[in-house]
């Protein structure tokens, strides 16, 4: 019986063998004649498996047998397409295909229904399918570092996301869908196209952290002041001439930021008009003392 259970290992082996010496590099060094199961760790509450910086050009044909993984780490490859056998691991909870060279996503990814966490950050996308919006569950999606400029009405679906991470793009406008995200508590636009900010932000009545830097934004809407919950404002290098007087209502901005990571509101390298300069190196109780005077006066 030992005899048979050492040819059967060997064969099964040998098969691996055989199979790596067709397959890339990389993907006969993770294996080399194991089963994949053996690149699996089981933590306490999920199963995980990282290929990050392996140097692959392609997914590996063994990872579509492994349904059981929750947390699937792809990035840093060289990775220029995801096969619609993306939707066998239908119960990933957090999928990182950031840092390869995507540039689209299959719209099979629309089946992993469990899916929490998504970063496609840093690769070639000019789009998003509209089949991500059957991604309920979804709480965190970075598409940073792309090439996007508008995003499917469907997403008005992804109700329970809390962080939404759009830096680095091509929108010259917030793409509708985002207003109706109300469960947003995070929103990254910087580095895009901008040149306003819809009225409609108001209706993100749960957001603390708004970033829409270095854009061409030449105006603030009135109504983004009734944002109760604002705590950091970012609209440092825009191309404000002005404030909304009513600025002074958003109690949560605690002071005149200048470290990327400090809350508070920032205002750095906008043309603003004088007196603004002077009044906002006096510090935030100043510029919104003087806001709300120049209200009451009007």
């Amino acid at each position: 019986m030992g005899t048979e259970h050492s040819k059967n290992k060997g064969r099964r082996s040998m098969v691996f063998l055989r199979k790596g010496a067709k397959l890339p590099a990389w993907e006969d060094a993770l294996l080399s004649g194991r089963e994949p199961k053996s690149l699996l760790k089981r933590g306490l509450r999920y199963v995980s498996l990282s290929l990050i910086m392996k140097g692959m050009t392609s997914t590996p044909d063994f990872l579509w047998g492994l349904p059981e993984v929750q947390k699937l780490n792809l990035s840093r490859n060289q990775l220029v397409m995801i096969p619609p056998s993306l939707g066998k691991l239908d119960r990933l909870v957090v999928l990182n295909l950031g840092g390869n060279c995507l540039k689209c996503l299959p719209k099979e990814i629309g089946l992993l229904r469990n899916l929490k966490v998504l970063f496609v950050n840093m690769n070639c996308l000019t789009e998003v399918p509209a089949e991500l919006s059957l991604c309920r569950k979804l709480e965190v999606l970075s598409l940073s570092h792309n090439r996007i400029s508008q995003l499917p009405l469907s997403l008005t679906d992804l109700t329970s996301l809390r962080k939404l991470n759009l830096s680095n793009n091509r929108f010259v406008q917030i793409p509708l869908c985002i207003f109706a995200l109300r469960s947003l508590d995070f929103l990254h636009l910087g580095s895009n196209r901008l040149e306003n900010i819809a009225e409609s932000i108001q209706y993100l009545v749960n957001l603390q952290i708004l970033i829409v830097e270095n854009n061409n934004i030449r105006n603030l809407p009135r109504s983004l002041c009734y944002i109760a919950t604002l705590e950091l404002l970012n609209v440092d290098y825009n191309a404000l001439q002005s404030l909304p007087d009513d600025l002074y209502l958003l109690r949560r901005l605690r002071r005149i930021a200048w470290n990327p990571m400090d809350k508070g509101l920032h205002i750095a390298h906008n043309p603003l008009s004088r007196p603004l300069p002077e009044v906002v190196e006096g510090g935030l109780d100043v510029l919104f003392n003087y806001l709300r005077e120049k209200k009451e006066h009007n």
